[in-house]
């Protein structure tokens, strides 16, 4: 049987998961216009800003890895404990 807190923690979870799915959205949406002037026009700075929009895109991508087996890990020993 859940918790309060267990049942909170799960929906703070989701909303956590749906605004990281958002700012992942954004970010791609953010790099359309350099993507095609780059690979279109043959923009050498939009290039770079594909770049440094792709390393950026790397970096979030990280940090939802870890936050996802943390939160696994976190499930995982709550499912022990109880």
């Amino acid at each position: 049987m859940e918790t309060q807190n267990e049942i909170t923690n799960t929906e703070s979870e989701t909303q956590a998961g749906t605004s990281r799915y958002e700012e992942l959205q954004r970010m791609v949406a953010g790099m359309a216009s350099d993507f095609e002037k780059f690979y279109r026009d043959g923009n050498k700075a939009a290039g770079t800003r594909v770049r440094n929009a792709m390393q950026e895109l790397k970096a979030f991508a990280q940090t939802v890895r870890n936050e996802v087996t943390a939160i696994k890990n976190a499930a995982a020993t709550n499912k022990q404990e109880a």
